[in-house]
C-alpha cells in the first residue's frame, strides 16, 4: 500500500510552505554531545532535513551520508556543507531505497523525527532497514519523538510510545543507553527520549 508519506512531493510541499516544525534551525545539542563520545566512523542520518547535524558530524571527523526525501532540504544541506567546507554524501531519496546498496556500511544511524514521519504501518520495515545498513555492533542513536501524541491525533508526525519502539527494536538489538536528556531543547523536554540500540 502507498501512503501519503511515501511521496517526495508531500515533504517538499511542507518545506515550500515553511511548515517544517521539526526543524530546530541548528545543531541538536544531544547529538552534538554524543558525537564527542563516539569513535569516528561512518554515519547515516535518515530524514536529515536541512542537515545541521550532518554538517556537525562531518566537522568532527565522521564520514557522513545524509538522506532526505525533499529536494529543498538536500539543496539547503548542499549550501551549508559548502559554506562550512565539509564533505557530506547527500542523497535526495526515499530512505527505504538505501538497501541493498548500503547494507552493512554504517557504524551509526542517527534518528530524529524520521520514525514518526513515516507511516506507522512501515515502522517494522524501518527497523529492518536500519538493521541492514548498520555494521555488526553498529549503533542506532535515536531521539524518539513525539511522546506526547497519540495515533488518534493523526500525523505526521505520528505519535510514538517508548514501549512500541522497544518492541520493534527487540530482536537482535540491545539497549546501550536510555535517558531523558537534560540538554534537550526546551520545547522538547520530556517529549523525546534518547535510546541507543546496538545491533547484535
Amino acid at each position: 500500500m502507498v501512503y501519503k508519506e511515501d511521496a517526495a512531493q508531500f515533504w517538499e510541499d511542507i518545506y515550500l510552505e515553511d511548515d517544517a516544525g521539526w526543524d530546530l534551525g541548528g545543531v541538536t545539542p544531544v547529538f552534538d554531545n554524543i558525537a564527542d563520545e563516539l569513535n569516528r566512523g561512518k554515519v547515516c542520518i535518515v530524514g536529515c532535513g536541512h542537515g545541521y547535524d550532518a554538517v556537525m558530524f562531518a566537522l568532527k571527523g565522521f564520514e557522513v551520508t545524509a538522506v532526505d526525501f525533499a529536494p529543498s532540504a538536500t539543496i539547503a544541506l548542499e549550501s551549508i556543507s559548502e559554506k562550512e567546507n565539509v564533505n557530506v554524501q547527500i542523497r535526495q531519496s526515499d530512505i527505504f531505497c538505501l538497501t541493498p546498496k548500503y547494507d552493512s556500511v554504517f557504524d551509526y544511524v542517527i534518528e530524529q523525527a524520521c520514525f514518526c514521519a513515516i507511516n506507522p504501518e512501515r515502522r517494522k520495515e524501518y527497523e529492518r532497514l536500519v538493521y541492514k545498513i548498520l555494521k555488526p555492533g553498529g549503533k542506532m542513536i535515536g531521539l524518539w519523538f513525539p511522546l506526547d501524541k497519540t495515533m488518534a491525533d493523526g500525523g505526521p508526525p505520528w505519535g510514538i510510545t517508548i514501549d512500541e519502539v522497544k518492541s520493534i527494536f527487540k530482536n537482535s538489538w540491545i539497549i546501550e543507553r536510555e535517558e531523558f536528556p537534560e540538554i534537550s531543547i526546551q520545547h522538547r523536554k520530556n517529549r523525546e527520549k534518547l535510546i541507543i540500540f546496538e545491533k547484535q
